[in-house]
């Protein structure tokens, strides 16, 4: 018995959504985590579209919870960008990208008092002629803000690789300039020998070595 043409023509749709959630467009990578006072810090949230040529709206909300509160809505797009008020009120900015891949936001002059976890959900609607499936996501970064930019691990490996690197190339060009400096001194000395053994030739074996030239 065949399929009712309804049928057949949902589940294609639903496989078609389905493999595009499964192939990725755009990488997602973590936001740092750490902030120093003054300075301006970018939440990174890259929420990847399966399927860039299926339109969709999307939805951005942004929430801040503080050590031991509550979650509190400080930023959301919707068509349109909108700051609730905060303790962020003029200090928040919009780096979202076009594509709506990449929803991050920056919080400008960060404080001791914006250490805490920050909140991004992300929700679409893709527009297909049947139906217009939801999809949604959500981002957690944990902040934590500092007085100072403490010293990196890596930086400081990479300082310690730097003077070993240095030492071992001082040490190899001292060793190539004994090398050299000994083979210089003793072709010297192989010369001075050979010098020596001639002037104690006597000449008439001098006048002998030397070779006769042809009329």
């Amino acid at each position: 018995m065949a399929a009712p043409p309804r049928l057949v023509c949902a589940s294609s749709v639903a496989l078609v959504v389905w493999a595009g959630f499964c192939s990725a467009v755009c990488v997602e990578v973590p936001s740092e985590t750490e902030a120093v006072q003054g300075t301006h810090m970018k939440l990174l949230c890259i929420s990847c579209m399966k399927r860039e040529e299926v339109t969709a709206s999307t939805v951005v909300e942004w929430f801040y919870r503080p050590e031991g509160g509550k979650d509190e809505p400080i930023y959301e797009y919707r068509k349109t960008n909108h700051e609730f008020p905060s303790r962020f009120s003029g200090r928040l900015q919009w780096n979202g990208s076009k594509d709506m891949q990449d929803v991050s936001i920056t919080v400008l002059n960060v404080t001791l008092n914006d250490s805490g976890i920050y909140t991004c959900n992300i929700t679409r609607e893709f527009e297909f002629e049947i139906h217009r499936p939801l999809f949604t996501s959500s981002r957690s970064i944990h902040l934590t803000v500092v007085e100072e930019a403490g010293e990196d691990f890596t930086s400081v490996i990479s300082e310690i690789m730097m003077y070993i690197l240095l030492v071992f190339l001082t040490l190899w060009l001292l060793i190539e300039m004994v090398y050299c400096y000994r083979k210089v001194s003793k072709a010297e000395e192989a010369a001075q020998e050979n010098a020596t053994d001639y002037l104690a030739i006597p000449s008439e074996n001098k006048e002998n070595c030397a070779v006769p030239v042809e009329e």
